[in-house]
């Protein structure tokens, strides 16, 4: 499930194989509507912190101004244990 609430977008639930395009399509629906970057995406209710789950992220991610508009909060330490091994702690923003 995807939604705003207190000025973040909150990702909650799994995403697996079968639900991944409608995680991107509903997440790209509220970031294209969103006037003001950066938008703060809460992972702390995803499940699993999957290489699926972060190929969602980074395709919302390149839809946004100059591909840096998301700061990435609360990633599960599986997602952010992909994200050292593929070196892109430097080109996520992660607070």
């Amino acid at each position: 499930m995807i939604q705003f609430s207190d000025q973040e977008l909150v990702v909650s639930g799994k995403i697996d194989y079968d639900n991944a395009e409608d995680y991107y399509v509903k997440g790209l629906r509220e970031i294209q509507s969103s006037r003001q970057f950066p938008i703060v995406v809460n992972l702390a209710a995803l499940e699993n912190g999957s290489t699926l789950a972060l190929a969602v992220l980074i395709r919302w991610l390149r839809q946004t101004p100059q591909a840096k508009g998301l700061q990435f909060k609360a990633v599960p330490a599986k997602m952010m244990n992909i994200i050292q091994a593929c070196h892109l702690e430097n080109d996520l923003q992660i607070i």
